[in-house]
């Protein structure tokens, strides 16, 4: 059995798209000619990759392992190119990172900050819900992979970097807006405005929520902090959003904190990677980055958000 590298890369493209075309595209070479790869790589393996069912085309069992495997085998390759990089005194290479959606409001500023100490890394950065994030996460598609909820049943090397406190908010014109500290009791006959079920920001919740034995009343749930920081805004309820989605003066979109007992919610962001994984040497040094920086990060926040 043989196979090269431009028929492996082709064949992982083939297997993000299943699409003959989009791979072919992706790999800058003519359709017919990434057809005619595709069919030399799989009279190599000796079965077929991929079949059509109706209009769609699907990975067959050897096709997923033969993507695994071809990921694992480019991801060593591209470690090692970075590797040798090194030695020349040349800094460069790829970083893959996939982020809750949530975390789309600070981790722009952090790599941000990286690749301006590091201008030849090329960075793709996948902004999901929490189930994408997941799921990418068991498919080892990316270096890194940063949310706050990280699942439980996959054995993972886990970095925690920054703090991610769950702010209670309501309208800026709700009665208890303006008081004083609020005892959890009298959030009982309010209605709550939370995210969907699965997101990282629902798990803490209904975690915290449990341990302190109360049920909201629950009216609307909702797919992204802004709707929520809407929703609220119009008067529909109050909400649970974190810190990190708030702006400098919350008033500003209509809304106040609430200081309630037991409230905010303690959380934090994790960088996360499957256990046993070699990151690369770019990898390593972001995630080296996040832990030097991430106190400096939070520390440089707007007041409303620290």
């Amino acid at each position: 059995m043989s196979a090269t590298f431009r028929q492996l890369r082709l064949f992982l493209s083939f297997a993000q798209h299943l699409s003959v075309t989009a791979a072919a595209r992706a790999c800058h070479v003519t359709q017919p000619t990434a057809s005619m790869q595709l069919r030399e790589l799989a009279n190599s393996v000796g079965m077929p990759l991929y079949e059509q069912v109706g209009k769609r085309l699907y990975l067959t069992a050897a096709g997923e392992a033969l993507a695994a495997t071809a990921r694992a085998m480019l991801d060593e390759w591209s470690a090692f190119e970075q590797q040798v990089d090194g030695l020349r005194g040349m800094t460069r290479g790829r970083l893959r990172v996939s982020v809750v959606s949530t975390a789309k409001y600070f981790v722009p500023r952090l790599l941000g900050a990286f690749c301006a100490a590091h201008p030849e890394i090329d960075v793709a950065l996948e902004v999901l819900n929490r189930d994408g994030v997941v799921r990418r996460l068991r498919e080892n598609l990316d270096d890194l992979y940063i949310m706050s909820m990280p699942p439980d049943d996959l054995e993972l090397e886990r970095h925690t970097f920054l703090a991610n406190p769950l702010d209670l908010v309501a309208a800026a014109a709700h009665p208890l807006a303006s008081a004083g500290r609020i005892n959890l009791a009298e959030l009982a006959p309010l209605r709550f405005i939370l995210r969907e079920p699965g997101s990282g920001t629902r798990l803490a919740c209904d975690q915290h929520f449990k341990a302190l034995g109360f049920k909201p009343d629950l009216r609307l749930e909702l797919g992204s902090n802004e709707a929520i920081k809407q929703a609220v805004a119009a008067g529909l309820g109050v909400g649970v959003v974190s810190r990190h989605a708030l702006a400098d003066d919350p008033g500003a979109e209509g809304l106040a904190v609430l200081r309630v007992e037991a409230f905010p919610v303690q959380s934090c962001w994790w960088t996360l990677y499957r256990k046993g994984k070699k990151l690369s040497p770019v990898a390593t040094a972001f995630l080296q980055h996040l832990q030097q920086v991430g106190a400096a990060a939070a520390a440089s926040l707007p007041a409303a958000q620290r």
